[in-house]
C-alpha cells in the first residue's frame, strides 16, 4: 500500500465551519434536533412513539445497584430470548425493559451529536445536561464492564447467547463512538472509560484464543467503533478485536448455526442478510441489510489501513465497486428493496418502491471516508458528496422537526397510502420512530461533517469537499491557518486564503469533482502548476502569508441518464447541477407528474430564491405535458399523443416535501427538439 498517501481526519476543534450549506444543517441540528431528540429519549414528544431509552437506563442502574448491595445476580424478570410487548394504551408501565433490543443506541447517537456540536459551539447548559445523562448511563454498567440494558434488566445469564438477533455488540459500537465524540468535544472521559471497560470485557469473552467465543456481531458497527477506539487510545488490543470479528465472519461451520443449534444437510450459503455468507475476503458483491453492510465495510477499511492487509483492502475495493457501479442511486441512496432493508440484485433500482434508508447513506459516507484515508481517489469523495448534499439531508425537514426513514426517488401520496408495496414510504416526514435510528444518525453525521471534508497527514492537506470554514494544519513547528470561502454548491468559485507566521511547506491536494468539466486552480491570480493523481490536484510549495488559491468549478444544469440495465430509467433523465440532484414537485408543476417530459436539448434557466425552501437555486427547463384524451373504455386502439408546452420547475431534491404532501419525481421521460 502507498502509505505516503494515508491520511486521518482533522480534529473538529481545529475546524470552524462557516459553510452556507452545511452550517444551516449544523445549526438546525444544534438548535432544534438535539433538544428535540432529548425530549424523545425521555418520551416527552406528544404524538410520537415512545423511546423508553433513558427510562431503561434508569431501571438498569437500579437493578445494578441492587445486585451490588445483595452481592448476587438479580432474578430474571422477563425471558431474555423474547421480544417484549408494550402495555395496552394507557396501561401501567412495569419496571422492565421496553422498546427494541437496540434501544440503548438512541442515547449513544444523541451523545455523539452533542459531542460534535460542543466541539464547534461550546454550550455550558447542554454540556451539563449531557453530563447528567452520562451519569445515568454509567450507573447502569455492571462491575465487570458489561453495559446493555436489555440483558441487565432481564437476565444477565443470557448475554452474548444470541449474537445474530440481539444487539449487544451493536449497542457497544454506538456507545463507543458516542463516548469518543464526547471526549474529543469536551475533554471529559467518564463515558469513554465506561466504553473501554465494556470493550475490555468483550475482549475477555471473544478472541482467537482457546476457550474464547468465536462469534461476531449480527448487526455490525463494533468493528468500526473498535477502530476508532484504537485511534484514540493507541492500544493494539482494540484493533486486534476488530480484526478478529472481521476475520471470523462467514467461516464454516457458521457460528450462527452453532448458536441456534442448526444442522445443515448441505453446504449451502446462508446469512447473506448479515454479510456472513462467506469470509469477508471472499465476498464479491454488496448484499443483505444495507446499513449493516456499509458499517462492516467501514470497519474492514480501517483494519486494512492500520494493519497493511492488502487482501482486505482488495475486498473493500470490490465491495465498493459493487455498490457504486451496480447498486447505488444517483442521490447516494442505497438499499433498493424494503424486504430486509437490503441491497437488491445488480441494476435493480426502482424509483417508487425502493428503500434508501437515511442510515444507509450515512453508512456509505463512513465507508467512503475510510477508503479516502487509505487511498485518496476522487471516486470515493464524489459518492460521499452526493450522499451529503442529497440522500442524507432529504431525511430531515428544513426545520429539523420531522424525518424520513425512507428516501424515495419518486412519490405519489395515494399510492404510498394504498399500495402495500409502497406503504413503507411514509408521507409526510414523521415526528419520530419507534425504531429511531435515522434521526440521531443524521444528527451525528451533520454535526461532524467537517471531518469528512478534510483530512491530513504530515505533509499533505486533502480537500475532499468544498466546505467553507477556518482550519488549522500543523507543519513541523509552524501552524498554518486556511480560510476557505465557499458558497458551494450554489456558486462555482471557492477561495482559500493561507495565513502563517513564517513560510511553510506542505502539499494541498484538491479534489477534482467527477461532474466538473472545466476545473481550474489559480494561485495569486496565476494558473497553478500541479500534478493530477486519481482525481486530486496536488500543489506542493512553500506557502507564504497571504497566498490565495482560487478554485473554479463551472456548474451548468446537466441531464444524466442511468445505465440501460436500470430498466426503470430507460428513456428518462434526472437533472443535476454540480453535486445537487434536482426533482419536480406537485407544488410547482401540478398533479400527474408522470405526464411531464423534459426537452433534452432545451434551455435551462437558473434563479436564486429565498423563501420557504431556504436560500436556494431553482432551475426551469423547457418541457411538455401529455394531454390525456377522454376514453370510454379502459383500453382503446392507440391514437397519436398530443402535448402542450410547459416550463418545468425543478427544486433541489433534499428540499422536497417541505410544503405539504404532494407528488415528486426525479427521473422524467426525455425528448429532443
Amino acid at each position: 500500500m502507498e502509505t505516503q498517501y494515508y491520511s486521518k481526519g482533522i480534529p473538529l476543534r481545529n475546524i470552524q465551519v462557516t459553510d452556507r450549506f452545511f452550517k444551516r444543517c449544523m445549526d438546525t441540528v444544534r438548535k432544534e434536533v438535539i433538544p428535540y431528540q432529548w425530549s424523545a429519549l425521555n418520551d416527552e414528544v406528544e404524538g410520537a412513539p415512545p423511546s423508553f431509552c433513558m427510562r431503561n437506563f434508569r431501571i438498569a442502574a437500579a437493578a445494578e445497584k441492587r445486585r451490588r448491595e445483595e452481592g448476587r445476580e438479580a432474578v430474571p424478570v422477563f425471558p431474555a430470548d423474547e421480544f417484549q410487548p408494550l402495555p395496552e394504551e394507557g396501561g401501567p408501565l412495569e419496571d422492565r425493559f421496553y422498546g427494541f433490543v437496540f434501544q440503548d443506541t438512541d442515547f449513544s447517537k444523541w451523545i455523539e451529536a452533542v459531542g460534535y456540536s460542543l466541539a464547534q459551539h461550546p454550550d455550558k447548559e447542554l454540556e451539563q445536561l449531557a453530563d447528567r445523562a452520562i451519569d445515568v448511563v454509567c450507573a447502569a454498567q455492571c462491575e465487570d464492564g458489561y453495559l446493555d440494558t436489555y440483558y441487565s434488566i432481564n437476565d444477565l445469564s443470557k448475554r452474548f447467547t444470541n449474537l445474530k438477533d440481539f444487539h449487544e455488540l451493536y449497542c457497544f459500537g454506538h456507545l463507543t463512538e458516542g463516548a469518543i465524540a464526547y471526549y474529543e468535544g469536551t475533554g471529559k472521559d467518564k463515558l469513554l472509560k465506561a466504553a473501554r471497560r465494556f470493550a475490555d470485557y468483550i475482549a475477555s469473552v471473544f478472541g482467537p484464543e482457546e476457550g474464547k467465543c468465536k462469534g461476531y456481531p449480527g448487526h455490525e458497527i463494533a468493528e468500526m467503533a473498535l477502530g476508532k477506539l484504537y485511534e484514540v487510545t493507541g492500544e493494539e488490543k482494540y484493533l486486534d478485536l476488530a480484526r478478529f470479528f472481521i476475520d471470523e465472519r462467514g467461516k464454516r461451520p457458521y457460528y450462527f448455526d452453532w448458536e441456534h443449534l442448526i444442522k445443515r444437510a448441505e453446504e449451502k450459503e446462508d446469512y447473506h442478510y448479515y454479510q456472513a455468507h462467506r469470509p469477508v475476503r471472499e465476498q464479491t458483491g454488496a448484499v443483505g441489510h444495507a446499513v449493516r453492510a456499509v458499517y462492516l465495510y467501514t470497519g474492514m477499511a480501517q483494519v486494512a489501513k492500520y494493519t497493511g492487509d492488502e487482501s482486505l483492502k482488495k475486498a473493500c475495493e470490490r465491495l465498493w465497486e459493487s455498490i457504486e457501479r451496480e447498486k447505488m442511486y444517483i442521490t447516494g441512496g442505497i438499499g433498493a428493496t424494503p424486504e430486509g432493508e437490503a441491497f437488491s440484485y445488480p441494476f435493480h433500482l426502482p424509483n417508487d418502491r425502493m428503500y434508501n434508508e437515511t442510515c444507509a447513506s450515512i453508512g456509505l459516507v463512513f465507508f467512503a471516508r475510510r477508503m479516502l484515508e487509505m487511498s485518496p481517489e476522487a471516486r470515493y469523495a464524489d459518492v460521499m458528496e452526493r450522499a451529503l448534499y442529497n440522500g442524507i439531508p432529504s431525511g430531515m425537514s428544513l426545520d429539523g422537526k420531522s424525518f424520513f426513514y425512507v428516501n424515495p426517488m419518486e412519490a405519489e401520496p395515494e399510492g404510498c397510502r394504498l399500495d402495500p408495496q409502497r406503504r413503507h414510504v411514509a408521507l409526510p416526514r414523521q415526528k419520530w420512530f419507534g425504531c429511531a435510528c435515522c434521526p440521531p444518525n443524521l444528527s451525528r453525521m451533520m454535526s461532524s461533517v467537517a471531518q469528512y471534508a478534510y483530512s491530513e497527514n504530515e505533509s499533505t492537506l486533502f480537500m475532499h469537499l468544498y466546505c467553507g470554514g477556518i482550519l488549522k494544519k500543523q507543519c513541523g513547528d509552524v501552524e498554518a491557518q486556511l480560510e476557505v470561502k465557499s458558497e458551494y454548491p450554489w456558486k462555482d468559485k471557492v477561495e482559500v486564503c493561507v495565513e502563517a507566521e513564517s513560510p511553510v511547506r506542505f502539499t494541498f491536494a484538491i479534489r477534482i469533482p467527477g461532474w466538473c468539466r472545466d476545473f481550474s486552480v489559480r494561485i495569486n491570480g496565476e494558473q497553478s502548476e500541479g500534478i493530477e493523481r486519481k482525481g486530486y490536484w496536488y500543489l506542493e510549495r512553500v506557502w507564504q502569508k497571504g497566498d490565495r488559491v482560487e478554485i473554479s468549478l463551472p456548474m451548468e444544469p446537466v441531464l444524466y441518464q442511468a445505465d440501460a440495465r436500470v430498466r426503470e430509467d430507460i428513456g428518462k433523465a434526472v437533472l443535476m447541477r454540480g453535486p445537487l440532484v434536482y426533482c419536480v414537485e406537485e407544488a410547482d408543476n401540478g398533479a400527474n407528474l408522470d405526464l411531464l417530459e423534459i426537452n433534452a436539448k432545451g434551455t435551462f434557466r437558473l434563479r436564486e430564491e429565498k423563501g420557504e425552501l431556504g436560500d436556494i437555486v431553482t432551475i426551469s427547463g423547457e418541457g411538455r405535458r401529455i394531454k390525456p384524451r377522454p376514453m370510454e373504455k379502459l383500453y382503446e386502439p392507440y391514437r397519436e399523443v398530443s402535448y402542450e408546452p410547459v416550463l418545468i420547475r425543478y427544486i433541489p431534491y433534499y428540499t422536497w416535501c417541505n410544503r405539504g404532501v404532494g407528488e415528486m419525481k426525479t427521473y422524467l421521460r426525455c425528448y429532443e427538439s
